[in-house]
């Protein structure tokens, strides 16, 4: 499905907007007949009343003899800020599960570590012999280690993702942070990172935020 580009109120050009959102925005009244726009294809610009494809939208408005490409309550800029406003709440709270996890890695890396070490912080579980015993602590914190590395990663993946989200920039690394934030076992926080998660991708997917990604 073909993608447009529109002019807005104030000159700018502001795109790459899908036929739905166009769609929607017609029928809200945002834009009209006279609206500058072009397929992502095209060369020029041309009203939007001689695209066939959508046409057939504004026979149902009432004719005015000023055009109505945007109000002013519903221009570029305020787009643009409502899709601002939209991501903060849930970047702000993928940036809060980044973090708490981040911390808890540092101190299980600490840990285990220390185990690895022959230095155990918390009481170990008895075995048989030294030797399985020293085989069991290496093993196990070897593995935790390991964790700890991978969930670093991950945190810094899911911090800098809702970084990207709450400026609008990389609408695909917001949606691998948000994604990330959702997976047991992998996520920063699994407590937090499932209900933060979700939240971002529901606000990723608002028509007015995808269109104002950088």
């Amino acid at each position: 499905m073909a993608n447009y580009i529109i002019i807005g109120g104030d000159g700018k050009e502001y795109g790459p907007i899908s036929a739905d959102d166009l769609r929607t925005w017609i029928s809200e009244g945002r834009i009209n007949a006279q609206t500058m726009a072009k397929a992502e294809s095209d060369a020029e610009f041309r009203p939007l009343s001689t695209f066939p494809e959508l046409s057939h939208l504004f026979a149902a408005q009432a004719p005015t003899s000023t055009p109505r490409v945007l109000s002013s309550s519903s221009s570029p800029g305020a787009v643009r800020e409502s899709a601002l406003s939209a991501v903060k709440g849930p970047a702000i709270a993928l940036k809060v599960t980044a973090i708490i996890g981040l911390v808890c890695v540092v101190l299980g890396f600490v840990v285990n570590i220390a185990t690895v070490t022959g230095h155990p912080l918390f009481p170990q579980q008895k075995m048989p012999s030294p030797e399985m015993q020293h085989f069991v602590n290496s093993f196990g914190s070897g593995f935790g280690i390991f964790q700890d590395i991978l969930g670093a990663a991950i945190g810094v993946i899911v911090l800098i993702g809702a970084g990207k989200m709450q400026r609008l920039e990389s609408f695909q690394f917001s949606m691998t942070a948000a994604v990330l934030a959702m997976i047991p076992c992998v996520s920063p926080c699994c407590l937090l990172g499932l209900p933060f998660g979700i939240w971002a991708l529901v606000a990723l997917n608002k028509p007015e935020v995808k269109s104002n990604f950088n």
